[in-house]
């Protein structure tokens, strides 16, 4: 559905309603509306879902490893490891209660590596969650069995869109709760010459998706007046209203090109904002938005400036975003 979320009962937020342990769970494959194909050698996306929330969450696994820079913004970041160097990215829904997922995915990952425990055989997993209670009357949450399976369904090359993953039940453009749509998770991929960008996120925002003519196309949508607004349209409830809590995008960046550790953080910084373009407002109070910049240093950046690079994938990010709103 697009223009009818389902609204938060006051029962969702009242004792009783049931957890996990209340239920008897079952992870199931969460494959959206399609997926965008990509070519980055030792990438695997791996989707997985209860349906009773329904909430998931997804990891992006790279066996051979990453190094990885952090961007963290907004007032309410809910995020673990936050490493420099990782095997693997768990997003997930679920809001605290779902970084349980990114633990199940370093019990996999271990028992993949035959339990090893060397220093140098460690596999580093960071986690970030979206709060998405706020359209379910119950307390499911990604848990660790929901993250291994995740990565138990791990495919290389393909990147699932759709509402679907962690992005299952993500909603965007809540100038008003009431005027929130479902977005979801988006991906997109670039080549320029031999650089390779692939740019994934969790759209759950407070504000609505903007396309590139300026056209609200993903939330604030105005049942009475049958049309999206842009939430500049509305800015006297933004000033006036309260904040609509529990907002986050969640974004993982991947690129071949080898960088310094400086230049990986302030491109992946430079992408991150430049994600204001298609998500208005961005970086509020009430968001989370993180961004996972990684690379795999595989090709030298030869005839572009990490500042053109930073450009190019902003534009790829743009396109991801649209992606989840589709």
């Amino acid at each position: 559905m697009t223009h009818e979320p389902r609204l938060a009962t006051p029962s969702a937020f009242a004792p009783g309603v049931p957890r996990n342990a209340d239920l008897p769970l079952t992870p199931q494959p969460s494959p959206g509306r399609g997926a965008v194909t990509f070519d980055l050698p030792g990438v695997h996306v791996g989707t997985a879902e209860y349906g009773e929330g329904p909430t998931g969450c997804t990891v992006i696994h790279l066996p051979r490893g990453a190094r990885t820079a952090v961007d963290a913004r907004g007032g309410a970041v809910g995020m673990s490891g936050g490493y420099d160097y990782n095997h693997a990215i768990c997003l997930a829904g679920g809001s605290v209660y779902g970084l349980a997922a990114a633990a199940g995915v370093s019990d996999e990952l271990l028992s993949r590596r035959s339990n090893l425990t060397k220093w140098d055989e460690l596999q580093l997993v960071s986690g970030a969650v979206i709060y998405d209670f706020s359209c379910r009357d119950n307390a499911v949450y990604p848990d660790a069995e929901l993250g291994r399976a995740a990565v138990r369904w791990a495919r290389e090359g393909e990147f699932p869109v759709g509402r679907c993953g962690a992005g299952r039940t993500a909603s965007a453009g809540k100038v008003d709760f009431g005027r929130a749509e479902f977005a979801g998770q988006g991906a997109a991929f670039g080549t320029f010459g031999e650089i390779k960008v692939l740019v994934a996120t969790v759209v759950n925002s407070v504000g609505a998706v903007v396309d590139r003519q300026g056209r609200v196309v993903r939330g604030n949508y105005h049942r009475e007046l049958g049309e999206r607004r842009h939430p500049s349209a509305d800015y006297a409830e933004l000033i006036e209203a309260p904040a609509v809590m529990g907002n986050t995008t969640l974004t993982v960046m991947i690129t071949n090109v080898r960088l310094t550790d400086v230049e990986l953080l302030q491109v992946g910084r430079q992408v991150h904002s430049s994600m204001h373009r298609g998500i208005q407002p961005f970086h509020t109070l009430t968001d989370g938005d993180t961004m996972f910049a990684m690379t795999t240093d595989e090709v030298e950046l030869s005839g572009v400036k990490p500042t053109g690079l930073g450009t190019l994938a902003s534009e790829v990010a743009w396109d991801a975003v649209l992606s989840a709103a589709e």
